[in-house]
This record gives structure tokens, sequence and C-alpha cells, in this order.
């Protein structure tokens, strides 16, 4: 029988196509048997998926290692064919359609193939086969050069072929093969148009990293990776050569900004997705976190109350404190809890990653809130302040802070006192603290009242030196004439400073004796020297008195010693008011005289006007008040008297003897009120 008909050739074409399925070898066995599709995990999966869109780049699906097929084999499986063709029953192996339709439309000249045929066909199904293993298989190379592309690799045989420099590069951009190194690579299909192979590295990595991934997946056990590069969605990581996907939200317990300063590290993760024949790995360092984080919750809950004293790391800083992870739980140490005294942020006491002790002073097991102290392990340190830091004491300690009404003195930790301003000097010109001392500066100060209720301990400086204000009266006695600087001007006076941190107050009214002056920058100016005597001192008080015009004579005094009430004065009218007029009467002494007053010989009221002139009576004096009444109606009057008077009493014996007409002259004059 003719084992070569037109049906045999049919048959050994299918089995040419069915004996050498993608995964078996011809000998029978799978080259490598690719694991079955796992469980979706149910907690973790459910939330993570590995976007393809995400990957860097396209990745390739495993390559199956094929091994040739023996000759012995290809007959025994041709023998077989040939036997099940001669039984009428026996089932014909499956073909693809699309080589029945070829078979169909074959002549039947064509159809019959000759022995020849068959060698050939035998031969190019070794070349292919052999072709197909090498590709599927890990060369050892020896780098032979680098170049800005490709590295080019020695793979024996008289054989080089090249590598995609990307392939090589660490996370840093560095090659990690140097010419000489060895390195594994994988054959890939086609040349380059100088006539090396194309190699790839990665894919020889990834083959041998499948096995330890999966491996790892199946045993649900964590495996280190270094991540590579910042992808959309995530980080990239190398797992032994495998690329696998973490994604952001997988990275920490807590979201993380910057994943580009995750670059180059290496960590244990979980595999929580694997698709091998997508070449898919999804990983997550959160799920380790977690179980990590609830192993260390549960033990840390078997001996957390409140009172208990336990040690935690500083994990974050806030304005109001900072959280502590005290293994697996955090608690909450608020500012107020951190020191006995002030404390304006706490990174002043404490920094993210440092190991502090803490004393539990609240926990709350259905919210699983814990509140921490750090003072609480240290004694109040008020409670004897009182006895430490005595009334008078003098004490050093450190500025703290500085503010407008005074300074902050660090006495111990804790333990803070208040400088105020106005205890810093016995100057009263201190417009601000900061002027005097700085923060960090070493003072001394003396303790001038503690209140431990309160916390307060009142601190001053000035007392360390003696009081000016003490000797001020033996340096200056009252009536003393002094010499100072004009500081400032105010409404009220003038302040001068006759010496450093000692001024005087010269009031407005004691600037002259005959202006009336409304503000004293009529008569004076910032920065004038002048003199001045000394009024009145209050030490207790530190206020000094001082007058201008007391350095000139008294030109009232003056005036009440030499004139009495009655006295004739001739005055200028200065002033003209509705009751009357002001009237100088000497220089710089003014006197009034009424309306009442202002009435000529004949009973008529006179008409006051500015800088006219008369005669005036003075009908009233007050030294204290430095008043003048004047009156010209009491002229007139003083002159009909004194013409009496002269008429009653002649002034000599030679003098005539009055007549009718002279009478009738005084009575026309007015002189006889009767």
């Amino acid at each position: 029988m003719n084992l070569f008909d037109d049906s045999t050739a049919r048959d050994f074409d299918s089995s040419i196509e069915t004996m050498t399925p993608a995964d078996h070898t011809h000998a029978g066995g799978p080259a490598v048997i690719d694991a079955p599709e796992p469980a979706q995990p149910s907690s973790t999966e459910s939330q993570v998926s590995a976007p393809e869109a995400a990957q860097p780049e396209v990745v390739e699906p495993p390559i199956v290692q094929h091994e040739p097929a023996p000759q012995d084999a290809v007959q025994h499986d041709v023998e077989h064919h040939a036997h099940r063709s001669e039984q009428p029953h026996a089932i014909a192996p499956q073909v693809e359609p699309a080589k029945v339709e070829a078979a169909q439309g074959e002549p039947p000249e064509t159809a019959a193939a000759p022995s020849e045929d068959f060698a050939a066909a035998l031969e190019h199904f070794q070349t292919e086969t052999a072709e197909a293993a090498a590709e599927d298989h890990v060369i050892k190379g020896r780098v032979v050069k680098l170049t800005a592309t490709h590295v080019v690799v020695d793979i024996g045989a008289k054989s080089e072929g090249m590598v995609p420099i990307a392939e090589i590069l660490d996370h840093a951009g560095k090659p990690k093969f140097e010419p000489g190194a060895e390195i594994d690579v994988m054959r890939e299909k086609g040349e380059t148009e100088e006539g090396y192979v194309n190699l790839s590295h990665l894919k020889a990595q990834r083959l041998r990293s499948w096995d330890e991934v999966e491996r790892a997946y199946q045993e649900k056990k964590p495996i280190k990776g270094v991540v590579v590069e910042r992808i959309k969605g995530g980080l990239t990581l190398d797992i032994r050569g495998a690329r696998a996907f973490l994604p952001g939200s997988q990275v920490d317990l807590r979201p993380i900004r910057n994943l580009d300063g995750m670059k180059g590290q290496t960590m244990e993760v979980a595999i929580i997705k694997l698709n091998k024949k997508r070449g898919n790995i999804v990983v997550s360092r959160k799920q380790l976190m977690e179980e990590e984080q609830n192993e260390k919750r549960g033990k840390t809950l078997e001996h957390l109350e409140e009172g208990s004293v336990l040690t935690g790391i500083v994990k974050n800083l806030t304005e109001y404190g900072a959280f502590v992870d005290l293994g697996g739980i955090d608690g909450l140490l608020h500012i107020t809890d951190m020191s006995w005294g002030r404390l304006t942020h706490p990174r002043d006491l404490v920094n993210v990653g440092d190991q502090i002790q803490v004393k539990v002073l609240k926990f709350d097991k259905d919210k699983q809130r814990v509140s921490l102290g750090f003072k609480q392990l240290t004694p109040d340190p008020w409670l004897d302040a009182e006895h430490r830091y005595p009334v008078g004491a003098h004490v050093h300690g450190r500025v703290i802070s500085v503010t407008d009404y005074g300074a902050f003195v660090e006495l111990e930790q804790g333990i803070e006192g208040l400088v105020h301003v106005s205890e810093m000097t016995w100057s009263k010109r201190m417009k601000h603290p900061s002027k005097l001392i700085n923060v960090n500066d070493e003072i001394d100060c003396v303790v001038l009242s503690v209140n431990p209720t309160e916390r307060r301990i009142s601190l001053g400086m000035r007392q360390l030196a003696s009081n000016p204000w003490e000797t001020l009266h033996n340096k200056y006695p009252v009536g003393a004439a002094v010499e100072g600087k004009v500081r400032n001007l105010t409404e009220f006076g003038a302040f001068i400073e006759i010496e450093d941190g000692i001024d005087g107050l010269v009031h407005v009214s004691n600037l002259s004796w005959t202006s009336r002056v409304k503000h004293p920058s009529e008569v004076l100016k910032k920065g004038d020297k002048v003199k001045a005597v000394v009024l009145a001192i209050e030490p207790d008080k530190r206020r000094l008195s001082l007058g201008i015009k007391q350095m000139q004579p008294d030109i009232w005094e003056t005036f009440f010693s030499k004139h009495r009430i009655g006295d004739i004065v001739h005055g200028k009218v200065l002033r003209v008011a509705n009751f009357g007029a002001f009237v100088e009467v000497a220089q710089g002494v003014e006197g009034l005289c009424h309306n009442s007053e202002a009435v000529d010989g004949n009973g008529q009221a006179l008409h006051f006007e500015q800088g006219s002139e008369f005669d005036f009576k003075i009908i009233k004096m007050n030294q204290e008040e430095k008043k003048v009444g004047l009156s010209i109606r009491a002229v007139g009057e003083e002159a009909s008297r004194q013409e009496v008077e002269s008429y009653k009493h002649p002034t000599s014996s030679s003098s005539t003897s009055t007549t009718i007409g002279d009478l009738i002259s005084w009575k026309r004059a007015g002189g006889d009120s009767n």
C-alpha cells in the first residue's frame, strides 16, 4: 500500500499542525507550563487593577520554549497516521479550515506528494523548530562594547548581537554592564541592517524571574523590588528583571504626594494580581504595612491603658501637636501636654522620627483614640516655684520671646517669667524691648512677684541698677537751675531731658510770665537747649516739674509789691469783651475794667476800643490769682474829692479867698455832690 497517497499527504499536513501545539514539545511534554489563572483576590485586588495604559512599555506575552522533535518521533507519527488511514472507521485528525480549502483546491497531480517532497518538508520543519528553540533559550553572552543606542554582545559561534541600551540602564540612567561583563540575553526575530542578531536582556531576566514571582504569589510571600520610574497612576518596580505596577494608592498607609522622590528605593511588596499570559504584575506595599500594623496593634492593645508609659515614634507634626506611633496605633500628643512651659510649635520639642516616652492620659477603646502626655512624666515645677524663686531673689535666664509689652525669660524647663517693658530700665523713653534685648540673650533679673496658681513670675531688670530718682533731690534740689534738651512736645507742655533717663516736664503755664501760650510749639522746638528751674520732685512717681519762666523775675510779684488798692495807673486796652475790657497796666500785667466801671465824670458810659488809653484806679488786687480790678468811674470821684480837700485846706497863706464865681465853676464841674 502506498503510504503517501492523497489522503496520507493531507493527514501529514494536518499532523504537522496538531502534533506541535503552542505549549508542548514534540516529545509530548510542556516546555514551560503556564500556571492556572488564580482566583481574583477579594479585598486588595478588587481595589486595584493593572491598567495597560499605565505600563511604561508593551509587555510581550511569555515566550514558550520548544525543543526540536526527534526524527523517530516524527516517523512514528507518520506511520501512525498511515495505519489510521487504512482503517475505515478511524477518526481523521482535525485540519484547519484554511488548509482544507487549500488542499481541496489543488489539482490531483499536485496533491499527491512524492517522497522527495516529504523529505524537504521534514527538513524545513526541523529548521524552524531549531530556530524557535534558539529564540526561547537564555544565552550567556559577553559585552563587547557600548554605543549610544545599543550594547554589542558576543553570543558565541562567531555571532554577535545587539541589545537596546535602555534595557541595561539602572534607575539613575547609568549602564549596569561594562565591556567584558557577562550578560543574559535571548534571541529575537530578525537581524539589524548591519547583520547583528536582535537580542533582549529584559526577556532573559523576565524568564528567570517569573518562577520566583509565581512562587511568591502562590505562597503569598513578600518579594523585593526596586522603583525604576514614576508613571501615571503609580510606580514601576523591577522585580529581578520583571516589571510590576505599584498603584499610588498602594504605596503607603497614607497618600504620598511626591512619588518621584521614591525612585531608586528598594521595598518589599505583595503580589496582588498576576497574569503571566499578558505579562501583568500588580503589587502592593500598603497591604504588607497594614498586616504589620494590625499585628503591632494587637500587641499594643494588650497592655494599653490609662496611666501606662509607652515608647513611640513621632510620625507627624501639626500646629496643635504631634502624632506618635505606639505600635500599630497612633496617639495624639497635644502641644499643651508637651511641656510645663509655653511652646510656640511642637517642633520646638520634638521632630519627626524621634523616639520618645509618653504617658497615656486617655484611651477610647470604641473610637481607638489615645491622648498622650509628655510633661506628665516629670513633676509640675510650679508646685514649689514660690519657694525656689522668692521675691527679691536674683535669677539668671534665657530670653525666649520678645513682645511689644516685654520679654519672656526661661528660668528653667517649664518656668518662665515676664520682664515688663516698664521694668527694663529707669528711663521712660523705652520704645520697644527689642532695643535693649533679643531672643536667646542671657540676662540677670530680680524676682518681683510669684503667682503659682496663674503660673506667673514678674521679673525686673532695672532693679539691678540704683534708682536715679531716689538721689535726684540731692543732685537737683527744688529751686535749682538746670539745663537740658527738649525731647518732646505735647499739648500740655514740653519734656526736657536733664540727664540720661531723667526727663522733666515744663507745663504750658510755666513757659512765660507775660504771654498766654496755648501750645509749647509757640515758644519751643524739639531739640532746643533751654534752662529751667526745678519746681518739684516726686521720686515714687518718677516725676520732675520744671519751669522756664521762673528763670526771669515774676512781674506780678513786682507789680503787687509796688502798687496798692486806690492807686491811679495809666493803661492800654488790649482786648474788648462783652463784659468789659482787658487793660495792660504794666509789662505783662493785665487788669479788668468791667462795663459798670467804664463811666465818665458826667455819668455817661464809655465805649472801649482796642488800643485806646485811659487812667484807671485799682479797686481790687488778688496776688494768688494774679487778678487786678480797674475803674474809670473811681478816677473821676477821686478827682472831685481832691478838689474839695484842696478847697478846705489851702496849700499856702498867700492864696486868695474863694469867690462865688469859683464855687459856681466847681459846681458845674460836678465837684459838689450836694
